[in-house]
């Protein structure tokens, strides 16, 4: 999830819509999943001692993307981390060590074209110029595998670079248009993936499970019919001013060398002091915070670097989301600051590319219905806000994903949504914040007051 950076000293003031305005650059917030007592490496953590060799006022960053990167061995192989244009990491801090502003993860899906298996493999990133901490698992894939690859990021921009001539084409990579990249985001093969699950599905050759009840859930007026439902991406109930980006990929870092290994089993055996690296991700709030908060259980498939443990992904998301699809659906706007095309216009084609790399279908007058900047800004206000407001006794009662944000999980969509709202500009379309939150001396939200009235764009 990326945020505007904010600044305010105000011990306890309740804020109203209008004076929280975004200021500065977009940075990513971490959603820390629990890791059973490991440490989670979060900004405090970050000091000069543990190798970071810049102070990082950049905020883009490049992943050299390995050759045949859709095959088992291009998998296994490490991406590399390192500076845009041919800067080195040490002098633009794209290390794996600063990981918290400027970390890269990498997250694969594969689809068994003869079964409809699907499995998951995390592929390690390293800083470039060091060697894994542990060797990458090389995984054991299906005859005629169809991978899609996801990049996730927790800067503003990572760029993909071949490391060979070919790489990038052999992927079928795309890190957005000409001169236009998305952002945090970027693929390999999506398009291809998802366009063979559907195939699959509708010949019955795979089996996406229909969503289930929600125990927790307070029935609220929103897009999941009864609104007992547990939530998927696709939920204005969960989503944000950049729905479906991020992966949930975690590494393991050895924070006196700098290098990473993958995070499985095995390997945190052998880095008993290991720190987690995770990424900034809608898709770890849904799957392990707003999922366990309400009774849920995400979609999971087989690990492939962790001896087949069953595991979450964005593309596993992204399938759930598109079978249990609500009629209000939250598909990605063309305000959505990773499609806007160059000087901040709606670029379409942009847009539809980035759907189309999550199985989304293209701008057109039936996604406009729900999903045009307006409607999209009027379903997020009247879908999320009484969701938030109906489901607060759970959502308090579970931890905060960001407690820098809101202190606990309900506070922290409070905040969320308060921020998605003026990111996209919805004040534009005659519509007015509905959130209000009071902040602590720290900044974070400690209450929110939320205006559950209907609203009705106008122009």
């Amino acid at each position: 999830m990326r945020r505007r950076r904010r600044n305010n000293n105000a011990a306890r003031v309740a804020i109203p819509t209008a004076a929280l305005v975004a200021a500065g650059l977009t940075i990513g917030i971490g959603v820390s999943a629990s890791h059973h007592g490991r440490t989670t490496l979060h900004p405090t953590a970050v000091s000069s001692t543990m190798g970071v060799s810049s102070s990082a006022v950049e905020d883009t960053c490049a992943i050299i993307v390995p050759a045949d990167p859709l095959s088992a061995k291009g998998l296994a192989t490490p991406y590399q981390l390192t500076g845009p244009d041919g800067t080195s990491p040490a002098t633009t801090g794209c290390q794996m060590i600063n990981s918290v502003n400027l970390g890269a993860f990498v997250q694969a899906t594969i689809l068994n074209p003869r079964t409809g298996a699907l499995s998951v493999y995390n592929p390690l990133v390293i800083t470039q110029g060091t060697r894994p901490a542990i060797a990458p698992v090389v995984p054991k894939l299906p005859k005629g595998a169809i991978v899609t690859i996801e990049f996730g990021f927790n800067g503003t921009t990572l760029l993909q670079e071949g490391a060979t001539p070919d790489a990038l084409a052999q992927g079928n990579c795309t890190d957005g248009m000409s001169g236009s990249p998305f952002g945090q985001v970027s693929f390999c093969n999506g398009i291809n993936f998802f366009n063979a699950a559907h195939r699959m599905e509708n010949t019955g050759k795979l089996d996406i499970p229909l969503i289930a009840s929600a125990r927790a859930m307070v029935a609220s007026a929103g897009s999941m019919g009864t609104g007992t439902e547990c939530p998927t991406t696709r939920n204005f109930e969960l989503v944000d001013q950049d729905p479906s980006d991020n992966v949930t990929t975690h590494y393991l870092l050895n924070p006196a060398t700098g290098q990473t290994a993958q995070d499985n089993a095995a390997n945190n055996a052998a880095m008993p002091g290991a720190t987690v690296l995770e990424n900034g991700s809608d898709n770890n709030l849904l799957d392990n915070f707003i999922d366990p908060a309400l009774g849920c259980t995400p979609f999971e498939a087989p690990n492939l670097d962790n001896k087949g443990a069953m595991t979450t992904s964005q593309a596993l998301d992204e399938l759930l989301a598109d079978r249990n699809q609500p009629t209000n659906a939250a598909l990605v706007p063309e305000n959505d600051e990773m499609v806007l095309g160059l000087g901040s216009s709606i670029d379409q084609p942009k847009t539809d590319l980035y759907r189309a790399e999550i199985g989304e279908a293209p701008v057109d007058s039936q996604t406009d219905a729900s999903s045009s900047p307006a409607m999209y800004c009027q379903n997020l206000v009247n879908i999320q806000t009484p969701f938030i407001a109906a489901n607060q006794t759970a959502l308090a009662a579970y931890p905060s994903p960001v407690p820098t944000v809101g202190d606990t999980l309900y506070t922290f969509m409070a905040n969320r949504l308060l921020q998605s709202f003026q990111v996209l500009n919805c004040q534009d379309f005659g519509l007015h914040n509905p959130v209000q939150v009071v902040l602590n001396g720290a900044g974070a939200a400690t209450e929110a007051i939320l205006n559950t009235d209907p609203q009705t764009v106008s122009f």
